[in-house]
């Protein structure tokens, strides 16, 4: 008989079973946790799905009519969406402001969408703000006038008559709040009248708030382009700074910081003049501005890097660092009271310039005067050498030049330029001709008003309006010196050589000033000696044209012959 099993307990049995016949239970706390999920969860189907059923379009008009009354300009848009995500606010299709008839028929500003996101905070009040509007590649048309008005003028100045309150004031007030106004890839177009201009700026990213009741603040980045030339590398345009509340555009305070940099020189005389200017190398200009619209104190820097001609490279390339001061009047129109100093520093500049420009469309217009102290000849040899690479690199000069020269357009078409420019104690050496300079004395160029008398004739008979090369002299190997006289005007230049010289030495001279040698050599006798011998030469160049050296000294001698 088998022995019943020791270990075996009926009630443990009995008790595991009743157990999992059970059905397990949640916790309060888990079954809290979960519904909240289930909520959430429906709240963001809901969020993400009911917005395309819910039609606001019939808030259409009220919502143009409210943001013309806020611009003063009449608005329309094709439809209005909701968005719920990531937070309230409408979706604008084809926001259109349209242009105040008298500037054209062009709308000022163009979106194909525009985002305007709700405060949250005003959701439960009774009057709705916008915290962001957000343009997406709009188009903007700027409009100035001959009589120096902005289309943009009347939509600042209806702005500055709504109270507003700041735009990161954090709760409701009496005013509503400003918005952050931002555009991202704008374009802005510059008209001039009805016609459009082809400078315009792409993929402009701009920022508008109001820190202050009384003040707006701004922002811009872009790349200026021109339409009619397929130039593209033109550098960053940045502007920032503040504009103030005031009865009129002339009126508005400003403080402006712009900066137009990493301009590669070519593109840049390619957007400003609509063709390459033949130079190379970097450009930063920096501006600012205080004051009023009509009336502002400006600072401009200008500098340029490694500049040099397009055609070559110099050994030592130019570098360059501008500043001008001035006042702004006529809404920018024009500039007074320019003063600009090279280089920069405490120090009496090397060369400075003065006067006013009455109309910026009109640079022709401008009254200017340039002078120096006294500027190194070696500066002007360093410049020279960047300007022509037929300049040795072994000659060498010595010498200060002093002078004033004055602008003003010129009614004759002759040249707008008059003054005086002496270069004292001048020296020229041409190491492969001795160690004796070519120049002895000092270099005087002349406007035709300031001629002396006594000049030669053959010269002054064409310098009706220009400047002249007063008698020079020149160590050409003979026992006395050689003189060389010259005028320039519109239409070309013309130079005068007499005197006793050397072959060796009058070749030296070419070769030190090519552009004075052009075509000597062909006219220097072959059938004497060395020299020295005395000569009579006479040169003349269109600009542009190469120049053409005659021997006179043959002529004077049958006219010396017949007396």
């Amino acid at each position: 008989m088998q022995e019943p099993n020791p270990t075996y307990e009926p009630h443990v049995y009995s008790s595991e079973a009743a157990e999992a016949d059970v059905a397990p239970t949640l916790s309060r706390h888990t079954l809290r946790r979960l519904l909240y999920l289930a909520f959430a969860v429906l709240a963001i189907m809901l969020l993400i799905l009911l917005p395309p059923y819910i039609s606001v379009n019939r808030y259409k008009r009220r919502i143009a009519t409210s943001i013309g009354d806020s611009l003063g300009r009449p608005v329309h848009l094709d439809s209005v969406s909701l968005n719920l995500l990531p937070l309230p606010g409408f979706t604008l299709e084809n926001f259109v402001v349209e242009e105040d008839p008298a500037f054209g028929s062009e709308p000022v500003i163009r979106a194909n969408s525009v985002r305007a996101t709700l405060r949250l905070s005003s959701l439960w009040s009774r009057r709705v703000e916008f915290s962001t509007i957000s343009f997406t590649e709009p188009s903007v048309n700027l409009v100035h006038t001959a009589a120096g008005k902005w289309n943009l003028e009347s939509i600042l100045l209806h702005a500055a008559h709504i109270d507003a309150a700041p735009t990161i004031q954090k709760k409701a007030g009496p005013a509503p709040r400003f918005p952050y106004i931002e555009a991202t890839g704008a374009r802005v177009n510059l008209k001039f009248d009805r016609e459009k201009s082809p400078i315009s700026l792409t993929d402009a990213d701009f920022a508008l708030w109001l820190p202050d009741p009384q003040q707006w603040h701004l922002r811009l980045s872009a790349h200026p382009t021109r339409t009619d030339t397929d130039v593209s590398d033109t550098g960053i345009l940045e502007l920032e700074g503040t504009l103030g509340r005031a009865a009129s555009l002339g009126q508005v305070p400003i403080s402006l910081r712009g900066e137009w940099r990493n301009v590669p020189l070519g593109s840049a005389s390619r957007f400003l003049l609509g063709r390459d200017a033949g130079l190379r190398g970097e450009m930063v200009l920096t501006a600012n501005a205080q004051g009023t619209v009509s009336d502002s104190k400006i600072q401009t820097r200008l500098r340029l890097t490694d500049a040099r001609r397009a055609d070559f490279v110099p050994a030592q390339p130019m570098n360059i660092d501008l500043q001008c001061l001035g006042t702004a009047t006529g809404d920018f129109r024009a500039v007074e009271d320019l003063r600009c100093s090279w280089p920069v520093s405490d120090a009496p500049p090397l060369v400075a310039l003065t006067g006013t420009l009455p109309d910026l469309r009109a640079p022709k217009s401008a009254s200017l005067q340039i002078g120096t102290p006294g500027l190194p000849a070696g500066t002007l040899l360093d410049w020279l050498r960047v300007a022509s690479a037929r300049v040795p690199a072994d000659i060498s000069t010595a010498g200060t030049l002093t002078g004033n020269l004055s602008y003003a357009p010129s009614a004759s078409g002759g040249l707008p330029w008059q003054g005086a420019l002496v270069i004292a104690n001048a020296s020229l050496v041409n190491p492969h001709a001795g160690p004796t300079s070519l120049v002895t004395g000092e270099v005087s160029l002349h406007s035709t008003s300031a001629v002396a008398p006594n000049t030669h004739r053959k010269v002054t008979a064409r310098a009706s309006e220009g400047f002249q090369l007063a008698p020079t002299s020149l160590a050409l190997g003979g026992k006395d010196p050689a003189i060389l006289e010259g005028s320039f005007d519109a239409s070309g230049c013309t130079f005068h050589l007499s005197g006793m010289a050397s072959t060796a030495r009058l070749m030296a001279l070419a070769t030190a000033l090519p552009q004075l040698g052009d075509g000597l050599a062909e006219v220097l006798p072959t059938n004497r000696a060395s020299g020295p011998y005395r000569i009579d030469l006479t040169s003349t160049r269109p600009w542009g044209q190469p120049q053409i050296w005659t021997d006179t000294s043959a002529h004077l001698s049958i006219a010396h012959t017949h007396r």
